[in-house]
């Protein structure tokens, strides 16, 4: 039989309720705000340890109940047929146990031989789905289908540690609730923690929104029929520059900025569930204006061939119709938001940040186009600024834009231009990274020649012949094509994908840091939602998910998990 007690869970049950108080007196005090990473959780931990003199045995068990604490409050105010309890099969004695097992989890019978049934029938009677498989990949599933809002999982330490990741990067409010008696079979847990936590109740201030749900309505205004009906009319609304820009600004696109903008508006709102109102599509369409029009200025000054996997506008059209195009665009957009209908001391305060944006992009492609005439190798910190520049006033813009629709001040939009600062740079070595994923020569913008963050961090490691060649390259001296292989071997050689990304996690932690300011129940449906938008951004793999003896299956549908 596969059961012991968990060394790092306190035996004693005085003890965990004396830890429990700790831990919720350190969250009230320091003013902790989720989501919170693994490492932060383990810092604060560590904190709590030696402020209380404590065993370091008891950090983990410390971290779990912090985690507790910091998400407790929306886990209450999600209504319980929007939560998941998600419980181990290891309650029950699997000589005896009859029930089922598919890719869903444990079928279980109500049979009486342990207290899953219990549990289960309770925990249905209040409205709770239930899952018996710890971490299955289809809880994901139902994430995204809106189908869940707030999870209370029982587990393992073991297995918490490693699920801790994924709800934190997904931002999904839960609780957990520690095995006290670890193992395989006939396990056991604090009964009481659990029901507390089950029956958890608040006011429904931060229900979550369905972000995916919002982002397919930010994506069907621009439709070209959608587009038609909004941009019609004013001057030069009709004849072929009306019609090119049109055409180029419903072409696929990932649409983060409007839907960033969008997204601010409703986190502000007293229930961010409501509809969106139809005039402020004006302003998440001119910020989508923006966007495409640079991205025409920036494919003819890098003299790109291809976007989205086409013929660039200039490609196809030549340069004087695509700078017209780019040209007639940014004029939409400043119309746009000269035609919503906020008071003009609003609009003055959009018009101001629009512009602003508009000109930090500018001195960033600025600073690009000078080195490009004379490249010379740029250190990280050199590559960052650039990167700083030239994405993250696009995010400020999207997020400031929405945030002065909903009437959020100036203190607000300090945090977000903060948020913004850092996310723009992750942002942007997320996408060279994707580059020497999957891009035509896996080397992106290196192969380009253009500021890249791998050649960088490459040329800050290397030495000797390898520097020389690295050099060579930044200085255009030598042809990216004839030394490919070489590259990419130095780039393996001196871990460069992984310092990368090391550097993407780094400033992605700045970004969510930054919203700790963002205060009440406003902030924190806030910072809630940027952190989900965020790992929607980032693409997170939250399949990973498991405890180290399930099986899962990742063709498991929504609609099984729907059964009754």
């Amino acid at each position: 039989m596969m059961r012991c007690v968990d060394p790092r869970v306190p035996a004693d049950r005085d003890e965990r309720q004396r830890l429990f108080a700790l831990a919720q007196n350190y969250v009230a005090d320091n003013s902790l705000r989720g989501p919170l990473s693994f490492t932060e959780l383990a810092a604060y931990a560590d904190g709590l340890v030696g402020a209380a003199s404590l065993d370091a045995a008891v950090r983990d068990y410390l971290a779990i109940l912090i985690h507790n604490e910091v998400w407790r409050p929306l886990v209450a105010a999600v209504p319980m047929d929007r939560r998941l309890l998600l419980l181990p099969q290891c309650f029950r004695d699997p000589s005896r146990c009859t029930a089922a097992m598919d890719e869903l989890g444990l079928q279980c019978h109500r049979c009486g031989g342990c207290v899953t049934g219990e549990i289960v029938a309770t925990a249905e009677r209040l409205g709770y789905l239930v899952l018996v498989a710890e971490g299955t990949a289809v809880v994901m599933s139902l994430i995204e289908a809106g189908r869940v809002e707030a999870i209370v999982g029982v587990s393992c330490t073991d297995v918490l540690e490693k699920v801790f990741p994924y709800v934190a990067s997904a931002a999904v409010p839960s609780v957990a609730v520690p095995l006290v008696r670890k193992g395989c079979e006939q396990t056991a847990t604090d009964w009481d923690w659990l029901y507390e936590f089950l029956t958890l109740q608040g006011p429904d201030r931060g229900q979550r929104m369905n972000v995916d749900a919002l982002r397919n309505d930010v994506a069907s205004w621009f439709e070209r029929a959608a587009l038609d009906e909004l941009l019609a009319g004013g001057d030069g609304g009709d004849g072929p520059a009306h019609e090119l820009s049109l055409d180029w600004l419903a072409q696929s696109g990932k649409r983060w900025r409007p839907f960033l903008a969008a997204c601010t508006h409703q986190a502000l709102q007293d229930d961010p569930t409501g509809a969106i109102p139809d005039d402020f599509r004006h302003v998440a369409v001119a910020v989508e204006c923006f966007h495409k029009a640079s991205l025409i200025h920036d494919d003819i000054e890098d003299q790109d061939a291809f976007r989205y996997g086409q013929p660039t506008l200039h490609a196809r059209h030549g340069v004087p119709i695509a700078l017209n195009v780019g040209d007639m665009l940014l004029g939409m957009g400043y119309r746009m938001i000269a035609s919503c209908g906020l008071s003009g001391s609003a609009k003055a305060d959009m018009l101001q940040v629009a512009s602003d944006g508009h000109c930090q992009l500018c001195a960033g492609q600025g600073a690009e186009l000078a080195w490009m005439a004379n490249p010379v190798p740029l250190s990280v910190g050199e590559v960052l600024d650039i990167f700083r520049r030239k994405t993250a006033p696009a995010f400020d813009v999207a997020l400031s834009l929405g945030a002065i629709y909903a009437g959020a001040g100036g203190a607000t939009r300090r945090i977000l231009n903060g948020f913004s600062q850092s996310l723009g740079i992750a942002y942007q070595i997320y996408d060279d990274l994707d580059d020497f994923a999957g891009g035509g020569d896996g080397l992106g913008d290196a192969a380009a020649m253009r500021p890249g963050i791998l050649l960088a961090i490459a040329h800050e490691r290397t030495s000797s012949a390898d520097r020389a060649l690295l050099e060579a390259l930044w200085r255009r001296e030598a042809s990216m094509a004839e030394n490919l292989q070489a590259v990419t071997n130095i780039f393996r050689v001196q871990n460069v994908e992984e310092h990368a990304r090391e550097l993407m996690e780094q400033h992605k932690g700045r970004a969510m840091a930054s919203l700790v300011a963002l205060d009440g129940p406003r902030g924190d449906a806030m910072r809630v939602l940027l952190s989900r938008v965020t790992a929607r951004i980032f693409g997170r793999d939250v399949s990973a998910m498991s405890c180290c003896h399930e099986k899962r299956n990742p063709d498991a549908t929504v609609a099984r998990a729907s059964r009754p």
